[in-house]
């Protein structure tokens, strides 16, 4: 059976002063020839538009005239690339972008699993918006034509997608290994043109389909690895295929079969680029960051063209891609480089200009002092083409030519000179690529790039701190920086330093439960939130940097979870009092408003049964709550923090217990019954010791016991803590029971020994107002989101105006108070994202993307896609029910010295809140080693200034809790020991407990406990 799907919120952390541009490596990138403006997608999330400030609607390259080349570089007059806008996309990688609809909508595919369509020149909508979702990775994209209304996207899920793009979802989907015995099937590269749309994966296999029907076409097998690029020529008749076993294979459709095979690369090849309608003309890049550019034009044979390495990155290139005179190229580095394009129609430099190049060449070299044989600089390197000259401008060097392939003839033998080919390597600061031709190495065409796109440091690395609240990072221009998880901001930073060093420096010694997840996925800092786990931390008020600490009392905890999503959704909370308020004025209106109360066709009168004299005598002699219902004063309880009582963690033999010990807030709950029944009020808060007492209720006791329902109509016997709705419906209920209620509801006692089956029930023909009621409120549908938990308020409305008109109607909006949620200002621009996560399919996907000072507008959005257990703890400060971790422990006296706490049966084995502090363990002490004085002295000596908790040989400090002690003080399994002994400050302890000691010395020596620790 499939698990459902899970919600959760996350939030990120914005970084300070951020400026435009990507903070993790480009994927990315599309070329908006028209308006001058470059698009890129980063692992960020980011799609970033940059304005370029160039012509890029025409080439200077004119293939009517090989002697045309673009202006020298070294006199082109262009303005820098300037930041335009940006927008957070995604929560996730960004694998592929394109652009559609005449360039007006950009179209990216995520990690997120999602596929989402943006219109940055559309004043209607500035943000992206979901076209389709798949249930993994989405890792391309592909168009048919920029004029398309439809995209076809391919991912990790096996799976390819046809949406459409004007609204209506998804058009079809392809099955990619359904055919096959396979279980592969994943989706790297995707192509469309006209009615062939071509796949290819790490199963090395191309597959062409029809993008109409779905209906695979063919298979091209030939590839020995996995297919990463794939084009299709505009007649649709030719495929051409980049893959990693570090070749480029060119299929012919009609044939079936591959043509050719080139081999320009020594590395696995990662993208292709082509606007040539029959691919005579592309580009190519591979891992090792070479970019090739090869021309087959006015070639009878592919293996006749020529292929030069005109670029070469320090990082492998994800995405090429030209426009106009020049061409940009996407690394694993937030950068953008610009490089000028290379007119492929001019003449090969020839051998023997080569080798006079390189004459004088190593004659001005011969001129500079030579370093020492073991010396490791590198001489300068040979001035890198092209030349300033306009001659030696039109002439592409020799060493810029790439063997096409292995069957091509090489244009011209090259004279070696390894002396030369040694140098270049050494002294070149940009990585060459390994691509050999007769050993020698290949130079590109440009050194460097026209411009570069300057990109910003994103967080690649991330250290949680044992507080739970604090989180190390380190960043790409390796800095290291600590944050608030809580309050959402950089606390201080460190520098470059390595991240190992600085952890021991701040990192605290203490034990906090996990309560949120963090990553730096996309290179900030981002916390997620889960029901089932959000909740498990606490941390104490007095630990906390707080405006106001006075307001909260001593040993006051906060939970983590809690307290932040009080506040991320601040504004939400604010939007749904208002209305909330609005709700409650017209629902007050119209009920107000005469109505009249007889029904059409009422009947005039009701006759009611008959009740014989035996039933009359029946009811005589049976209990009188069966006939007039008792009024009963319900009790609420103040509200208590659950957990904070230290319990016997095993029973006393026989149910023998310590009359002495104080029952427990926790576990009294028959002594709670009797006093409800009594209708006394109880304070918890009257007696200091209600904190830390033990568990005297032994197993099998009443509160042991399951509850069971009693029959219809009789008082439970729960008499736990009730909400104000809760007592109000009771009370109706007990009204509704009596022998003449609305129902009608005719009870015999137990009394009389006789089943359900031997009682004939009355037969009433009319359906009672009450059933009607019933049903109604049963038909009422409460969706399981966020606006469930408004739909209950408002019913609660609904039902206290019918029960009582003239009762004020007071909000039932109750969020947490101060006094537990101490006042948070997280940044107005800190990203909420709600996201669902699907466990079957392994994805997450997004439904909703907002900031803190957004999430009041997006009120309406928030209440259909969170989850019930937001609102529930928004709106009602109610967390969902989780049982109380526990930790066990024994607790002894120090070699005797002072009074033992165990039980009468000799039990000291304890359990209590893994929260709870050492000083409330000695304050438990004290008041079983000493009578307390009925009137306390507020000057004495508290239990922590006289008495000293030991564990493992070790002091405890007084703030240490039950976990950390297990964490980092016991480390090891079974229970915690634990001794107590005196300070010394209060001697009369030990002196009254020696007393005791000397009257029983005719008794045997009790054996000393615990190990020898100094004094």
């Amino acid at each position: 059976m499939a698990r459902k799907a899970r919600q959760r919120i996350s939030y990120v952390l914005p970084l300070a002063n951020s400026p435009g541009g990507h903070r993790l490596g480009v994927n990315g990138l599309a070329v908006d020839s028209d308006r001058s403006i470059l698009y890129s997608g980063g692992r960020d999330g980011l799609i970033c538009a940059w304005d370029l400030d160039l012509d890029l609607t025409r080439s200077s390259f004119n293939d009517n005239d090989g002697l045309s080349s673009p202006e020298d570089p070294s006199k082109s007059r262009t303005k820098a690339t300037t930041f335009r806008q940006q927008v957070q996309a995604h929560t996730h990688w960004v694998n592929d972008i394109l652009l559609t609809h005449s360039n007006s909508a950009l179209v990216s595919a995520s990690s997120d699993i999602t596929v989402k369509v943006w219109r940055p020149h559309s004043e209607e909508n500035q943000i992206p918006t979901t076209v389709g979702l798949h249930s993994d990775y989405v890792k391309c994209l592909a168009s048919p034509g920029t004029h398309a209304d439809w995209v076809a996207s391919g991912g990790l899920d096996h799976k390819i997608r046809l949406w459409d793009l004007n609204g209506g979802g998804e058009k079809l989907h392809i099955d990619v290994g359904e055919d096959e015995s396979s279980a592969k099937g994943s989706v790297y590269a995707l192509s469309v043109r006209g009615s062939i749309m071509a796949s290819g994966g790490p199963e090395s296999i191309v597959r062409l389909w029809d993008p109409k029907s779905g209906k695979r076409i063919t298979n091209f097998v030939g590839h020995t690895d996995n297919i990463r690029d794939i084009l299709i020529n505009e007649d649709g008749d030719t495929v051409m295929t980049a893959s990693s076993d570090q070749s480029i294979k060119v299929w012919s459709i009609t044939a079936g079969r591959c043509m050719y095979t080139l081999t320009m690369h020594n590395d696995s090849v990662w993208s292709l680029y082509s606007d040539h309608p029959q691919l005579s003309l592309f580009y190519s890049s591979d891992r090792s960051g070479l970019v090739a550019k090869t021309d087959v034009r006015d070639c009878v044979d592919m293996d006749e063209g020529l292929s030069i390495a005109i670029a070469q990155e320090h990082e492998g290139v994800s995405k090429v891609v030209v426009a106009g005179d020049y061409f940009w190229t996407a690394t694993s580095s937030s950068s953008i480089n610009r490089w000028h394009d290379v007119n492929t129609r001019n003449e090969v430099q020839s051998p023997e200009s080569l080798r006079q190049q390189q004459r004088s060449s190593i004659a001005s070299r011969s001129k500079v002092p030579s370093p020492p044989p073991n010396s490791k600089v590198p001489s300068p390197p040979p001035s890198s083409p092209p030349a300033t000259n306009s001659t030696a401008r039109l002439t592409i060097p020799l060493s810029c030519v790439l063997r096409i392939s292995n069957n091509a003839t090489f244009p011209g033998q090259r004279p070696r000179d390894i002396e030369v080919s040694t140098i270049y390597s050494q002294a070149s600061a940009r990585k060459m690529s390994e691509a050999v031709i007769d050993q020698d190495i290949i130079i590109p065409f440009h050194d460097l790039p026209r411009e570069t796109i300057e990109g910003q440091n994103g967080l690649i690395k991330h250290v949680m701190l044992n507080d739970r609240r604090r989180v190390l990072t380190l960043d790409t221009a390796g800095e290291v920086m600590m944050w608030d998880l809580l309050k959402c901001v950089p606390i201080q930073s460190f520098g470059k330093r390595h991240l190992e060093d600085v952890m021991p420096e701040v990192n605290t010694v203490e034990s906090v439960a996990n309560w949120c997840g963090v990553d730096t996925r996309t290179g900030r800092l981002a916390c997620i939130l889960e029901e089932n786990y959000c909740f498990d931390a606490e941390t104490y008020a007095d630990e906390l940097e707080l405006e106001n600490p006075s307001d909260f009392r001593d040993d006051q905890r906060i939970n983590l979870g809690k307290w932040i999503l009080r506040f991320l959704f601040a504004r939400l909370i604010d939007e749904e009092y208002a209305r909330d308020a609005k709700f409650r004025h017209d629902l007050v209106a119209s009920t107000s408003k005469p109505t009249s109360l007889q029904r059409d066709n009422a009947p005039s009168s009701i006759q009611l049964p008959v009740i014989t004299t035996e039933d009359s005598q029946v009811l005589m002699n049976a209990d009188d709550t069966l006939i007039t219902p008792r009024p009963t004063n319900g009790i609420i309880k103040p509200a208590m923090t659950p957990g904070l009582t230290i319990g016997t963690a095993t029973p006393a033999l026989n149910g023998a217990t310590n009359s002495n010990r104080p029952p427990t807030a926790e576990d009294s709950t028959a002594l709670e019954k009797r006093i409800s029944q009594l209708s006394q009020t109880r304070n918890s808060m009257d007696r200091s010791s209600d904190y830390f007492t033990s568990n005297n209720q032994p197993k099998g006791a009443s509160d042991a016991q399951p509850k069971t329902p009693g029959p219809p109509g009789e008082p439970s016997s729960d008499t736990g803590t009730q909400s104000p709705v809760d007592g109000e419906k009771e009370e109706k209920s007990k009204e509704g029971g009596s022998l003449f209620g609305k129902g009608f509801r005719m009870k015999f006692p137990k009394k009389l020994g006789r089943t359900s089956t031997d009682v004939k029930p009355a037969v009433v023909d009319e359906k009672s107002e009450e059933s009607d009621k019933s049903e109604e409120k049963d038909d009422r549908t409460i969706q399981d989101s966020f606006y469930g938990c408004i739909q209950k308020i408002r019913y609660e409305y609904e039902e206290r105006m019918q029960n009582d008109p003239s009762r004020h109607l007071s909000s039932g909006i109750t969020p947490s108070p101060l006094s537990e949620t101490p006042i948070l200002r997280p940044p107005p621009f800190t990203t909420v994202i709600i996201q669902d996560e699907r466990p079957d399919s392994g994805g997450v996907a997004d439904l909703y993307t907002g900031t803190v000072s957004s999430v009041g507008h997006d009120a309406d959005l928030i209440e259909k896609v969170a989850p019930t257990w937001l609102g529930d703890l928004l709106l009602k400060n109610q967390m969902p029910p989780k049982e109380i971790p526990k930790v066990s422990f024994v607790l002894l006296p120090f070699q005797d010295l002072l009074p033992s706490i165990a039980s009468p049966d000799g039990n000291s084995r304890l359990n209590a809140n893994r929260m709870l502090r050492a000083k409330k363990i000695l304050a438990y002490v004290a008041e079983r080693i000493e009578t307390l004085p009925e009137q306390p002295d507020p000057y004495a000596l508290k239990p922590e200034d006289y008495l000293e908790l030991y564990c493992q040989n070790q002091l405890v400090a007084h703030n240490t809790t039950l976990a950390t002690l297990r964490a980092h003080i016991w480390k090891t399994g079974g229970d915690v020991v634990l001794y107590y002994k005196s300070n010394g400050r209060r001697p009369e302890l030990e002196e009254e407990y020696a007393k005791k000691l000397a009257k029983h010395a005719t008794e045997e020596p009790s054996a000393k406990t615990g190990p020898v620790m100094p004094i």
